[in-house]
């Protein structure tokens, strides 16, 4: 009995004291295992190794495993700004890396040897002549900005051909200004290393060469339409006036389409539509008579207005000058053929009698690529230099002209003496071009040019027979 009471007291007891102190500890030892497991094992003091000479596999034992060597850093591009340096058939450029800065060196040299049929009337010298010697330098700046100088060092040229600035922030808009080809003709607009013939065709005699001002351009739908307008000096028929010598501004301005560019139809892709006009005023003065000399295409004088020590005899440029001009062309595969007409009218007078000319001229032209190469506007492109050892032979093309001008017949014999100045010409020329290679061409042309009027008694000036030869290399 006595023990039964005694261990209830004992349990009793346990209970009240025992039981919560354990329940306590048990507490604690939970919070501080805890503890412990967010702050890791509490580090230990080592006993230093003995050193051990003894070769050991680091695969035996992973714990002394060498770490693998770190990736090797991806080798870095280099700068997208270094400049470079590059020559080839289309010149000589430095460039900065992302080519936004860039200088290119062009340059074009055409010698020509010209023979005049022989006779007593044969209307020029047998002479051998640098036509064009033309250094060229384009450039880019910040990939917004294009310029080009363009210098001519041959006798009798004038000295600054181009000089200009090019804005384009889109390809359908760009501003020029300075001095440039004037976007009226067809034949003038090409490039002089892909001309059909070593000289231009009589329309040309009647547009403007180039102009100091400013324009417009761009190209709309991929190329399908293209546009040109601006404001410039003005020039007379045929010239390329540096100033402007009566205070006027002659607007001039050209629309172009090659309406199949994107049709598909690939026979037609080729085909361009165009026409250009001028519309301004011009006043000459005895120093500067804003009036042309027209030239055939051997380069002998033809044409000129009346002049003398006075004004009273001098025939001046006096009021409005228009000119239209519809042209096209067509190349495809070995095929060429351009078509251009011209008509400028113009205010004149001579003392006291004033009146309104209108001459005209038009030329059709054509070309056939026998074999390497395919006819194009900008120039043929041959396939292969010359390499007989390799089987090839360059590119050759046959051309072929016949253009015709006409003077107003108001202009005799107040404005022009029927005496020594023709009152039409018609010309036509046969060649052949031999491409050596993409920079070289080698040129063997006849033409035949005969004129109405222009001599004693109503007769007309001896008929120009002229044969070129001409080397030509570009790049």
């Amino acid at each position: 009995m006595n023990d039964s009471i005694r261990r209830a007291r004992f349990s009793g007891l346990f209970r009240r004291q025992t039981l919560p102190r354990v329940l306590l500890t048990l507490s604690c030892l939970t919070l501080a295992g805890r503890a412990a497991a967010q702050q890791g094992p509490a580090p230990q003091p080592q006993a230093d190794t003995p050193k051990d000479d003894t070769p050991r596999d680091p695969a035996s034992n992973p714990a002394t495993t060498a770490a693998p060597p770190p990736a090797p850093e991806p080798a870095k591009a280099p700068a997208a700004t270094a400049p470079f340096f590059t020559a080839g058939a289309e010149g000589f450029t430095l460039s900065s890396g992302d080519k936004q800065y860039q200088l290119k060196l062009r340059g074009i040299l055409q010698s020509d040897a010209r023979y005049f049929a022989e006779g007593k009337e044969r209307n020029g010298n047998n002479t051998f002549l640098l036509r064009r010697f033309q250094p060229t330098f384009d450039g880019t700046l910040a990939g917004l900005v294009d310029f080009r100088f363009q210098l001519d060092l041959a006798p009798n040229a004038q000295p600054i051909q181009d000089g200009y600035v090019d804005i384009h922030p889109a390809r359908e808009f760009r501003i020029r200004v300075g001095k440039f080809k004037a976007p009226v003709g067809l034949e003038r607009l090409q490039p002089v290393a892909a001309l059909m013939f070593p000289e231009f065709a009589l329309p040309t005699s009647l547009v403007p060469n180039r102009e100091v001002g400013i324009q417009f351009s761009g190209d709309i739908a991929g190329g399908v339409l293209s546009y040109a307008v601006g404001a410039f000096n003005g020039s007379p028929d045929g010239g390329a006036a540096d100033l402007n010598v009566d205070d006027n501004v002659e607007l001039e301005g050209r629309l172009f389409s090659h309406p199949f560019r994107k049709s598909g139809l690939k026979p037609l892709e080729g085909l361009g539509l165009g026409i250009a006009a001028t519309v301004g005023s011009e006043y000459g003065t005895l120093g500067a008579t804003q009036e042309p000399t027209l030239r055939a295409e051997g380069q002998q004088t033809f044409f000129t207005y009346l002049s003398g020590a006075t004004a009273d005899v001098t025939v001046l440029a006096s009021g409005r000058h228009y000119r239209l001009s519809p042209q096209a062309y067509y190349f495809s595969g070995p095929l060429g053929v351009m078509a251009e007409y011209v008509s400028s009218t113009q205010d004149v007078r001579r003392g006291g009698e004033e009146t309104r000319l209108t001459n005209t001229a038009w030329q059709l032209s054509a070309s056939y690529v026998l074999f390497g190469g395919t006819a194009s506007y900008e120039g043929l492109k041959p396939e292969h230099a010359l390499n007989p050892a390799a089987g090839h032979w360059g590119a050759v093309e046959l051309v072929g002209r016949y253009s015709g001008l006409r003077i107003d017949p108001n202009a005799f014999p107040i404005f022009a003496d029927p005496a020594r100045s023709a009152n039409g010409a018609q010309s036509w020329g046969l060649g052949a071009h031999w491409y050596l290679n993409g920079n070289t061409r080698i040129t063997f042309t006849g033409e035949r040019t005969a004129f109405t009027g222009g001599a004693a008694e109503g007769g007309s000036r001896p008929t120009e027979f002229v044969f070129f030869n001409r080397v030509q290399v570009y790049f």
